[in-house]
């Protein structure tokens, strides 16, 4: 049988500088020229103005994580919900008058039922009978 190895911690990023990774490096130089070239070329309270929004863009993107997942990431996700929401729930608005006008369930012919579903029991041996057959992937027949 054929010994593989499985890359592990794929989702730890290399270290360049201390703690500070190869993503978090780029996104300090990028936020570093964007600070420079306002310095350079608008008047000084318009480049601090601007050199606060830089850096907390930087903070935002380059260290802030939320549920475990990149802040850019997150704010992709956000953006392609937003866009092209998956999930559709329907909100039917039914008037006040409608409702108080409704039958009773009784006197409308609604019929209650009283089938409750019932689960199968799996025996233990059968189990590890299973788990032995895929285990063995497929070797033992049983």
């Amino acid at each position: 049988m054929n010994q593989f190895v499985a890359p592990q911690f794929i989702d730890v990023e290399d270290r360049i500088i201390g703690p500070i990774t190869t993503r978090q490096f780029i996104f300090m130089v990028i936020g570093g020229i964007i600070i420079g070239v306002a310095f350079k070329y608008a008047d000084i309270s318009l480049a601090i103005f601007i050199t606060i929004i830089v850096a907390i863009l930087v903070l935002l993107f380059g260290f802030l994580k939320v549920n475990g997942r990149r802040f850019h990431e997150f704010v992709r996700s956000m953006i392609e919900t937003i866009r092209r929401p998956r999930v559709r729930v329907w909100y039917k608005y039914v008037p006040t008058s409608q409702i108080r006008g409704q039958k009773s369930e009784e006197q409308a012919g609604v019929v209650k039922s009283d089938f409750t579903p019932t689960r199968k029991n799996i025996k233990t041996n059968h189990l590890s009978e299973l788990a032995l057959i895929v285990d063995t992937g497929g070797r033992y027949k049983g």
